[in-house]
Protein backbone atom coordinates (compact mmCIF):
# COMPACT_ATOMS: atom_id res chain seq x y z
CA UNK A 1 0.00 0.00 0.00
CA UNK A 2 1.51 3.29 -1.02
CA UNK A 3 0.92 7.03 -1.09
CA UNK A 4 1.25 9.49 -3.93
CA UNK A 5 1.53 13.17 -3.18
CA UNK A 6 0.33 12.55 0.35
CA UNK A 7 -2.82 10.66 -0.70
CA UNK A 8 -3.27 6.94 -0.20
CA UNK A 9 -2.91 4.76 -3.30
CA UNK A 10 -5.05 1.62 -3.32
CA UNK A 11 -3.52 -1.80 -3.74
CA UNK A 12 -4.87 -3.51 -6.86
CA UNK A 13 -6.19 -7.03 -6.21
CA UNK A 14 -6.97 -9.21 -9.23
CA UNK A 15 -9.28 -12.18 -8.70
CA UNK A 16 -8.88 -14.91 -11.32
CA UNK A 17 -11.53 -17.65 -11.20
CA UNK A 18 -13.68 -19.25 -13.90
CA UNK A 19 -16.53 -19.75 -11.40
CA UNK A 20 -18.73 -16.59 -11.37
CA UNK A 21 -20.09 -17.47 -7.92
CA UNK A 22 -16.59 -17.67 -6.52
CA UNK A 23 -15.63 -14.37 -8.16
CA UNK A 24 -18.63 -12.68 -6.52
CA UNK A 25 -17.88 -14.33 -3.18
CA UNK A 26 -14.25 -13.21 -3.08
CA UNK A 27 -15.22 -9.73 -4.25
CA UNK A 28 -17.80 -9.60 -1.45
CA UNK A 29 -15.10 -10.57 1.07
CA UNK A 30 -13.21 -7.43 0.04
CA UNK A 31 -16.23 -5.16 -0.31
CA UNK A 32 -15.78 -3.66 3.16
CA UNK A 33 -12.23 -2.64 2.20
CA UNK A 34 -13.06 -1.43 -1.31
CA UNK A 35 -12.12 2.21 -1.71
CA UNK A 36 -10.23 2.11 1.58
CA UNK A 37 -7.29 -0.18 0.91
CA UNK A 38 -8.02 -2.33 -2.14
CA UNK A 39 -9.09 -1.82 -5.74
CA UNK A 40 -10.62 -5.16 -6.72
CA UNK A 41 -11.06 -6.45 -10.29
CA UNK A 42 -12.31 -9.97 -11.15
CA UNK A 43 -11.52 -12.00 -14.29
CA UNK A 44 -12.74 -15.32 -15.63
CA UNK A 45 -9.52 -16.18 -17.47
CA UNK A 46 -5.79 -15.91 -16.96
CA UNK A 47 -5.39 -14.08 -20.28
CA UNK A 48 -7.70 -11.27 -19.17
CA UNK A 49 -5.79 -10.85 -15.92
CA UNK A 50 -2.43 -10.81 -17.72
CA UNK A 51 -3.74 -8.15 -20.11
CA UNK A 52 -4.70 -6.02 -17.11
CA UNK A 53 -1.30 -6.52 -15.50
CA UNK A 54 0.50 -5.24 -18.59
CA UNK A 55 -0.97 -1.78 -18.01
CA UNK A 56 -1.37 -2.06 -14.21
CA UNK A 57 1.57 -4.06 -12.78
CA UNK A 58 2.57 -4.32 -9.11
CA UNK A 59 -0.64 -6.03 -8.03
CA UNK A 60 -1.72 -8.89 -5.80
CA UNK A 61 -3.26 -11.73 -7.79
CA UNK A 62 -5.62 -14.19 -6.08
CA UNK A 63 -5.70 -17.00 -8.64
CA UNK A 64 -7.60 -20.28 -8.78
CA UNK A 65 -5.16 -23.02 -9.80
CA UNK A 66 -7.68 -24.88 -11.96
CA UNK A 67 -8.62 -21.68 -13.82
CA UNK A 68 -5.06 -20.67 -14.66
CA UNK A 69 -4.02 -24.18 -15.71
CA UNK A 70 -2.09 -25.42 -12.68
CA UNK A 71 0.88 -24.32 -10.60
CA UNK A 72 3.17 -24.18 -13.64
CA UNK A 73 1.24 -21.14 -14.88
CA UNK A 74 1.73 -19.03 -11.75
CA UNK A 75 5.04 -17.72 -13.05
CA UNK A 76 3.28 -15.70 -15.74
CA UNK A 77 1.82 -13.44 -13.04
CA UNK A 78 5.12 -13.06 -11.22
CA UNK A 79 6.69 -12.02 -14.53
CA UNK A 80 4.54 -8.90 -14.28
CA UNK A 81 6.05 -8.00 -10.89
CA UNK A 82 3.02 -9.16 -8.93
CA UNK A 83 2.53 -11.20 -5.77
CA UNK A 84 0.39 -14.32 -6.21
CA UNK A 85 -1.89 -15.98 -3.68
CA UNK A 86 -3.01 -19.36 -5.02
CA UNK A 87 -6.40 -20.83 -4.15
CA UNK A 88 -7.91 -24.23 -4.87
CA UNK A 89 -10.87 -26.39 -3.90
CA UNK A 90 -8.38 -29.27 -3.79
CA UNK A 91 -6.63 -27.82 -0.78
CA UNK A 92 -3.84 -29.97 0.61
CA UNK A 93 -0.35 -29.62 1.98
CA UNK A 94 1.09 -30.94 -1.28
CA UNK A 95 -0.89 -28.39 -3.30
CA UNK A 96 0.31 -25.58 -1.03
CA UNK A 97 3.93 -26.67 -1.28
CA UNK A 98 3.73 -26.98 -5.07
CA UNK A 99 2.14 -23.54 -5.40
CA UNK A 100 4.77 -21.85 -3.24
CA UNK A 101 7.58 -23.56 -5.08
CA UNK A 102 6.07 -22.26 -8.31
CA UNK A 103 6.20 -18.69 -7.05
CA UNK A 104 3.06 -18.12 -4.98
CA UNK A 105 3.61 -16.31 -1.68
CA UNK A 106 0.64 -18.03 0.00
CA UNK A 107 -2.13 -20.58 -0.49
CA UNK A 108 -5.86 -20.51 0.35
CA UNK A 109 -7.85 -23.76 0.41
CA UNK A 110 -11.46 -23.25 -0.69
CA UNK A 111 -13.85 -22.43 0.82
CA UNK A 112 -12.40 -19.59 2.88
CA UNK A 113 -13.83 -16.63 4.74
CA UNK A 114 -13.17 -12.92 4.57
CA UNK A 115 -10.86 -12.98 7.60
CA UNK A 116 -8.56 -15.58 6.02
CA UNK A 117 -8.39 -13.65 2.74
CA UNK A 118 -7.67 -10.33 4.45
CA UNK A 119 -4.97 -11.98 6.55
CA UNK A 120 -3.27 -13.25 3.38
CA UNK A 121 -3.52 -9.85 1.70
CA UNK A 122 -2.09 -8.11 4.76
CA UNK A 123 0.79 -10.57 4.72
CA UNK A 124 1.38 -9.93 1.01
CA UNK A 125 1.46 -6.17 1.61
CA UNK A 126 3.81 -6.64 4.56
CA UNK A 127 6.21 -8.61 2.36
CA UNK A 128 5.90 -6.12 -0.52
CA UNK A 129 9.25 -6.05 -2.26
CA UNK A 130 11.60 -3.18 -1.46
CA UNK A 131 12.32 -3.02 -5.19
CA UNK A 132 8.85 -1.72 -6.06
CA UNK A 133 8.94 1.66 -7.80
CA UNK A 134 8.72 4.71 -5.58
CA UNK A 135 5.16 5.53 -6.59
CA UNK A 136 3.85 2.29 -5.04
CA UNK A 137 5.55 2.91 -1.70
CA UNK A 138 4.98 5.30 1.17
CA UNK A 139 7.19 8.40 1.47
CA UNK A 140 10.01 8.29 3.98
CA UNK A 141 8.02 9.96 6.74
CA UNK A 142 5.01 7.68 6.29
CA UNK A 143 6.54 4.20 6.34
CA UNK A 144 8.96 2.13 8.44
CA UNK A 145 12.53 2.61 7.25
CA UNK A 146 14.03 -0.60 5.82
CA UNK A 147 17.65 -1.57 6.38
CA UNK A 148 19.17 -1.31 2.92
CA UNK A 149 22.76 -1.99 2.01
CA UNK A 150 23.31 1.72 1.49
CA UNK A 151 22.38 2.44 5.09
CA UNK A 152 25.39 0.44 6.29
CA UNK A 153 23.43 -0.83 9.26
CA UNK A 154 25.66 -2.95 11.48
CA UNK A 155 23.30 -3.49 14.37
CA UNK A 156 19.54 -3.90 14.15
CA UNK A 157 17.74 -4.64 17.41
CA UNK A 158 20.57 -6.91 18.55
CA UNK A 159 21.30 -8.45 15.13
CA UNK A 160 24.73 -8.00 13.57
CA UNK A 161 25.31 -8.16 9.83
CA UNK A 162 25.06 -6.13 6.63
CA UNK A 163 24.50 -8.99 4.18
CA UNK A 164 21.68 -8.81 1.65
CA UNK A 165 19.98 -11.75 3.39
CA UNK A 166 19.91 -9.91 6.72
CA UNK A 167 18.92 -6.62 5.11
CA UNK A 168 15.81 -8.41 3.85
CA UNK A 169 15.08 -9.72 7.35
CA UNK A 170 15.48 -6.25 8.89
CA UNK A 171 13.12 -4.81 6.30
CA UNK A 172 10.54 -7.55 6.93
CA UNK A 173 10.67 -6.96 10.69
CA UNK A 174 10.25 -3.22 10.22
CA UNK A 175 7.26 -3.70 7.94
CA UNK A 176 5.34 -6.36 9.86
CA UNK A 177 6.04 -5.21 13.42
CA UNK A 178 3.17 -2.66 13.59
CA UNK A 179 0.60 -5.29 12.49
CA UNK A 180 -1.51 -7.30 14.94
CA UNK A 181 -1.34 -10.44 12.75
CA UNK A 182 0.55 -13.55 13.91
CA UNK A 183 4.17 -14.00 12.82
CA UNK A 184 5.68 -17.39 11.92
CA UNK A 185 9.49 -17.45 12.13
CA UNK A 186 11.40 -20.35 10.61
CA UNK A 187 15.11 -21.04 10.52
CA UNK A 188 17.70 -23.53 11.63
CA UNK A 189 18.72 -23.77 15.27
CA UNK A 190 20.99 -20.92 16.29
CA UNK A 191 19.88 -18.41 13.63
CA UNK A 192 18.30 -15.98 16.13
CA UNK A 193 14.58 -16.74 16.11
CA UNK A 194 13.98 -15.41 19.64
CA UNK A 195 16.01 -12.30 18.84
CA UNK A 196 13.76 -11.82 15.81
CA UNK A 197 10.66 -12.14 18.01
CA UNK A 198 12.05 -9.58 20.46
CA UNK A 199 12.79 -7.17 17.60
CA UNK A 200 9.21 -7.49 16.34
CA UNK A 201 7.93 -6.83 19.87
CA UNK A 202 10.18 -3.80 20.35
CA UNK A 203 9.02 -2.20 17.08
CA UNK A 204 5.36 -3.20 17.38
CA UNK A 205 4.11 -0.38 19.58
CA UNK A 206 3.86 -2.94 22.38
CA UNK A 207 7.46 -2.47 23.44
CA UNK A 208 6.47 -1.15 26.86
CA UNK A 209 4.25 -4.19 27.45
CA UNK A 210 5.34 -7.73 28.45
CA UNK A 211 7.30 -10.03 26.13
CA UNK A 212 6.69 -13.58 27.36
CA UNK A 213 8.62 -16.46 25.78
CA UNK A 214 7.76 -20.16 26.10
CA UNK A 215 10.02 -22.90 24.75
CA UNK A 216 7.61 -25.66 23.76
CA UNK A 217 10.42 -28.25 23.61
CA UNK A 218 11.76 -27.55 27.10
CA UNK A 219 8.57 -28.01 29.15
CA UNK A 220 7.04 -31.45 29.84
CA UNK A 221 3.86 -32.13 27.90
CA UNK A 222 1.77 -32.52 31.06
CA UNK A 223 2.74 -29.04 32.26
CA UNK A 224 2.57 -27.15 28.97
CA UNK A 225 -1.15 -26.31 29.14
CA UNK A 226 -0.71 -24.84 32.61
CA UNK A 227 2.34 -22.87 31.46
CA UNK A 228 0.40 -21.24 28.63
CA UNK A 229 -3.08 -20.86 30.13
CA UNK A 230 -2.44 -21.00 33.88
CA UNK A 231 -4.30 -23.02 36.52
CA UNK A 232 -6.42 -22.59 39.61
CA UNK A 233 -5.61 -23.93 43.03
CA UNK A 234 -6.35 -27.65 43.32
CA UNK A 235 -6.58 -28.19 39.55
CA UNK A 236 -4.06 -31.03 39.80
CA UNK A 237 -1.59 -32.53 42.23
CA UNK A 238 0.91 -29.84 43.19
CA UNK A 239 -1.33 -26.91 42.21
CA UNK A 240 -1.19 -25.30 45.64
CA UNK A 241 -2.11 -21.84 44.39
CA UNK A 242 -3.75 -20.13 41.45
CA UNK A 243 -1.17 -19.22 38.81
CA UNK A 244 -1.39 -17.03 35.72
CA UNK A 245 -0.26 -18.56 32.44
CA UNK A 246 1.97 -17.01 29.79
CA UNK A 247 -1.04 -15.84 27.75
CA UNK A 248 -2.40 -13.73 30.62
CA UNK A 249 1.05 -12.51 31.62
CA UNK A 250 1.58 -11.29 28.05
CA UNK A 251 -1.73 -9.37 27.98
CA UNK A 252 -1.19 -6.19 25.97
CA UNK A 253 2.19 -7.44 24.73
CA UNK A 254 3.68 -10.36 22.81
CA UNK A 255 3.54 -14.12 23.43
CA UNK A 256 6.47 -15.94 21.78
CA UNK A 257 6.03 -19.69 21.32
CA UNK A 258 9.44 -21.08 20.43
CA UNK A 259 9.73 -24.53 18.79
CA UNK A 260 5.97 -24.69 18.37
CA UNK A 261 6.43 -27.80 16.25
CA UNK A 262 7.16 -29.73 19.46
CA UNK A 263 3.73 -28.94 20.95
CA UNK A 264 1.38 -31.85 21.64
CA UNK A 265 -1.46 -32.18 19.11
CA UNK A 266 -4.11 -31.95 21.84
CA UNK A 267 -2.69 -28.68 23.07
CA UNK A 268 -2.44 -27.42 19.49
CA UNK A 269 -6.26 -27.65 19.31
CA UNK A 270 -6.58 -25.55 22.49
CA UNK A 271 -4.09 -23.02 21.16
CA UNK A 272 -6.13 -22.73 17.95
CA UNK A 273 -9.26 -22.05 19.99
CA UNK A 274 -7.39 -19.41 22.01
CA UNK A 275 -6.17 -17.62 18.86
CA UNK A 276 -9.64 -17.69 17.31
CA UNK A 277 -11.51 -16.50 20.41
CA UNK A 278 -8.92 -14.32 22.15
CA UNK A 279 -9.94 -15.86 25.49
CA UNK A 280 -8.10 -18.14 27.90
CA UNK A 281 -9.42 -20.71 30.35
CA UNK A 282 -7.14 -21.70 33.19
CA UNK A 283 -6.74 -25.41 33.90
CA UNK A 284 -9.43 -26.42 36.42
CA UNK A 285 -11.46 -23.23 35.93
CA UNK A 286 -14.83 -22.72 34.24
CA UNK A 287 -14.44 -18.99 33.61
CA UNK A 288 -12.85 -17.53 30.48
CA UNK A 289 -10.85 -14.31 30.35
CA UNK A 290 -10.21 -12.11 27.33
CA UNK A 291 -6.60 -11.14 26.58
CA UNK A 292 -4.92 -9.03 23.92
CA UNK A 293 -1.67 -10.62 22.78
CA UNK A 294 0.40 -10.60 19.59
CA UNK A 295 1.39 -14.17 18.73
CA UNK A 296 4.89 -14.84 17.39
CA UNK A 297 5.92 -18.46 16.97
CA UNK A 298 9.04 -20.17 15.68
CA UNK A 299 10.31 -23.57 14.65
CA UNK A 300 13.51 -25.01 13.22
CA UNK A 301 11.51 -27.75 11.49
CA UNK A 302 9.91 -27.59 8.05
CA UNK A 303 6.22 -26.99 8.89
CA UNK A 304 4.97 -28.60 5.67
CA UNK A 305 6.88 -31.79 6.45
CA UNK A 306 5.48 -31.76 10.00
CA UNK A 307 1.92 -31.33 8.68
CA UNK A 308 2.37 -34.14 6.18
CA UNK A 309 3.67 -36.40 8.97
CA UNK A 310 0.64 -35.61 11.14
CA UNK A 311 2.65 -33.85 13.85
CA UNK A 312 1.30 -30.35 13.26
CA UNK A 313 -2.30 -29.29 12.68
CA UNK A 314 -2.88 -27.81 9.25
CA UNK A 315 -5.63 -25.47 10.48
CA UNK A 316 -3.35 -24.12 13.24
CA UNK A 317 -0.53 -23.61 10.74
CA UNK A 318 -2.68 -21.50 8.42
CA UNK A 319 -3.95 -19.49 11.39
CA UNK A 320 -0.37 -18.74 12.50
CA UNK A 321 1.37 -18.54 9.11
CA UNK A 322 0.10 -15.05 8.29
CA UNK A 323 3.35 -13.08 8.34
CA UNK A 324 6.22 -15.52 7.71
CA UNK A 325 9.90 -14.71 8.22
CA UNK A 326 12.67 -17.10 7.17
CA UNK A 327 15.97 -16.51 8.94
CA UNK A 328 19.02 -17.42 6.82
CA UNK A 329 21.63 -19.88 8.00
CA UNK A 330 25.04 -18.40 8.75
CA UNK A 331 26.58 -20.25 5.78
CA UNK A 332 24.10 -18.38 3.56
CA UNK A 333 25.52 -15.01 4.66
CA UNK A 334 29.29 -15.60 4.84
CA UNK A 335 30.07 -11.87 4.70
CA UNK A 336 28.62 -11.60 8.23
CA UNK A 337 30.86 -14.27 9.79
CA UNK A 338 33.86 -12.07 10.60
CA UNK A 339 31.81 -9.07 11.82
CA UNK A 340 29.93 -11.44 14.15
CA UNK A 341 33.15 -13.10 15.31
CA UNK A 342 34.74 -9.70 15.98
CA UNK A 343 31.72 -8.52 17.96
CA UNK A 344 31.75 -11.68 20.10
CA UNK A 345 35.53 -11.40 20.55
CA UNK A 346 35.24 -7.82 21.83
CA UNK A 347 32.41 -8.73 24.18
CA UNK A 348 34.00 -11.79 25.75
CA UNK A 349 37.52 -10.32 25.85
CA UNK A 350 36.08 -7.50 27.97
CA UNK A 351 34.16 -9.92 30.20
CA UNK A 352 37.17 -12.18 30.77
CA UNK A 353 39.77 -9.37 30.95
CA UNK A 354 41.67 -10.63 27.91
CA UNK A 355 43.68 -8.54 25.44
CA UNK A 356 42.35 -9.98 22.15
CA UNK A 357 41.87 -7.38 19.43
CA UNK A 358 41.40 -9.45 16.27
CA UNK A 359 42.13 -12.60 14.22
CA UNK A 360 45.26 -13.47 12.27
CA UNK A 361 44.73 -14.24 8.54
CA UNK A 362 44.81 -18.03 8.96
CA UNK A 363 42.28 -18.00 11.78
CA UNK A 364 40.01 -15.63 9.86
CA UNK A 365 40.22 -17.84 6.76
CA UNK A 366 39.33 -20.93 8.80
CA UNK A 367 36.30 -19.17 10.30
CA UNK A 368 35.15 -18.33 6.79
CA UNK A 369 35.61 -21.94 5.60
CA UNK A 370 33.74 -23.59 8.46
CA UNK A 371 30.14 -24.59 7.49
CA UNK A 372 28.68 -23.53 10.89
CA UNK A 373 25.94 -26.16 11.22
CA UNK A 374 25.09 -24.61 14.61
CA UNK A 375 24.88 -21.14 13.01
CA UNK A 376 25.43 -17.97 15.06
CA UNK A 377 25.07 -19.82 18.36
CA UNK A 378 27.92 -22.17 17.40
CA UNK A 379 30.11 -19.21 16.41
CA UNK A 380 29.30 -17.39 19.65
CA UNK A 381 30.13 -20.42 21.79
CA UNK A 382 33.35 -21.09 19.86
CA UNK A 383 34.63 -17.53 20.38
CA UNK A 384 33.75 -17.55 24.07
CA UNK A 385 35.50 -20.90 24.61
CA UNK A 386 38.57 -19.63 22.80
CA UNK A 387 38.71 -16.43 24.86
CA UNK A 388 38.39 -18.31 28.16
CA UNK A 389 41.11 -20.86 27.32
CA UNK A 390 43.74 -18.61 25.73
CA UNK A 391 45.67 -15.35 26.11
CA UNK A 392 47.07 -13.03 23.46
CA UNK A 393 46.46 -9.98 21.35
CA UNK A 394 45.46 -11.87 18.21
CA UNK A 395 43.50 -15.09 17.72
CA UNK A 396 45.63 -17.69 15.93
CA UNK A 397 44.61 -20.83 14.08
CA UNK A 398 45.86 -23.04 16.93
CA UNK A 399 43.52 -21.29 19.39
CA UNK A 400 40.37 -22.19 17.47
CA UNK A 401 38.36 -25.19 18.77
CA UNK A 402 39.33 -28.53 17.19
CA UNK A 403 35.84 -28.93 15.69
CA UNK A 404 36.44 -25.81 13.59
CA UNK A 405 40.00 -26.71 12.59
CA UNK A 406 38.71 -30.09 11.43
CA UNK A 407 35.62 -28.59 9.79
CA UNK A 408 36.76 -28.58 6.19
CA UNK A 409 37.99 -32.18 6.38
CA UNK A 410 34.91 -33.41 8.20
CA UNK A 411 32.56 -31.73 5.72
CA UNK A 412 34.03 -33.68 2.84
CA UNK A 413 34.63 -36.96 4.66
CA UNK A 414 31.99 -39.07 6.37
CA UNK A 415 28.49 -38.68 7.67
CA UNK A 416 27.22 -40.79 10.55
CA UNK A 417 29.64 -43.59 9.76
CA UNK A 418 28.73 -43.76 6.07
CA UNK A 419 31.78 -43.70 3.80
CA UNK A 420 31.50 -41.16 1.01
CA UNK A 421 34.06 -42.87 -1.21
CA UNK A 422 34.77 -46.53 -1.86
CA UNK A 423 38.28 -47.94 -1.77
CA UNK A 424 40.25 -47.73 -5.05
CA UNK A 425 39.08 -50.35 -7.51
CA UNK A 426 35.92 -51.12 -5.53
CA UNK A 427 32.52 -49.94 -6.72
CA UNK A 428 29.97 -49.66 -3.93
CA UNK A 429 26.39 -50.76 -4.64
CA UNK A 430 24.17 -48.03 -6.04
CA UNK A 431 21.94 -47.91 -2.93
CA UNK A 432 24.98 -47.31 -0.70
CA UNK A 433 26.23 -44.46 -2.88
CA UNK A 434 22.72 -43.01 -2.99
CA UNK A 435 22.45 -43.22 0.80
CA UNK A 436 25.80 -41.50 1.21
CA UNK A 437 24.78 -38.63 -1.09
CA UNK A 438 21.42 -38.12 0.59
CA UNK A 439 22.69 -38.31 4.17
CA UNK A 440 25.55 -35.92 3.43
CA UNK A 441 23.04 -33.46 1.98
CA UNK A 442 20.83 -33.77 5.05
CA UNK A 443 23.82 -33.16 7.31
CA UNK A 444 24.95 -30.18 5.23
CA UNK A 445 21.52 -28.62 5.75
CA UNK A 446 21.49 -29.14 9.49
CA UNK A 447 19.05 -32.07 9.41
CA UNK A 448 16.44 -30.13 7.42
CA UNK A 449 14.91 -32.74 5.09
CA UNK A 450 13.05 -30.21 2.94
CA UNK A 451 16.15 -28.09 2.28
CA UNK A 452 18.25 -31.18 1.52
CA UNK A 453 15.60 -32.44 -0.89
CA UNK A 454 15.47 -29.06 -2.63
CA UNK A 455 19.26 -29.05 -3.01
CA UNK A 456 19.16 -32.57 -4.49
CA UNK A 457 16.14 -31.65 -6.65
CA UNK A 458 14.05 -34.50 -5.27
CA UNK A 459 10.91 -34.67 -3.14
CA UNK A 460 11.21 -34.76 0.70
CA UNK A 461 8.99 -37.84 0.61
CA UNK A 462 11.70 -39.58 -1.45
CA UNK A 463 14.19 -39.12 1.38
CA UNK A 464 11.74 -40.47 3.96
CA UNK A 465 10.87 -43.44 1.74
CA UNK A 466 14.50 -44.32 1.05
CA UNK A 467 15.46 -44.00 4.74
CA UNK A 468 12.68 -46.47 5.57
CA UNK A 469 13.98 -48.83 2.88
CA UNK A 470 17.54 -48.63 4.26
CA UNK A 471 16.23 -49.36 7.77
CA UNK A 472 14.33 -52.40 6.51
CA UNK A 473 17.45 -53.60 4.65
CA UNK A 474 19.48 -53.40 7.88
CA UNK A 475 16.89 -55.27 9.94
CA UNK A 476 16.19 -57.92 7.32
Amino acid sequence: MGFVGGSQELVQVLIVDADPVQRRTVSAHLASEAGLRFSTVAFATKAEAIERLVSHPHSIVVADLETVGGVDQLGSFAANDSSVIAMSARGSVHAAVAAMRAGAIDFLPKPFGAAALLDRLDAAIAQWSTTKPLETRAPEAARPKPATAGMAREDFEGFIGRSAAMTTVYDQISRIAPSRAPVFVTGESGTGKELCAEAIHTRSGRGDKPFIAINCSAIPKDLMESEIFGHVRGAFTGATETRLGAAELADGGTLFLDEIGEMDLGLQAKLLRFIQSGTVQRVGDVATRRVDVRIVCATHRDPFVEIAAGRFREDLFYRLHVLPIQLPALRERPEDILPLASAFLSRYAAEESRGFRGFDPEAAAMLMRHPWPGNVRELQNAIRRMVVLHQGSEVTLAMLPPTIRRGATAASGEFAGVETRAAPGVVAPFWEQERSIIECAVEAHGGNIARAAAALEISPSTIYRKRQAWLERRTA
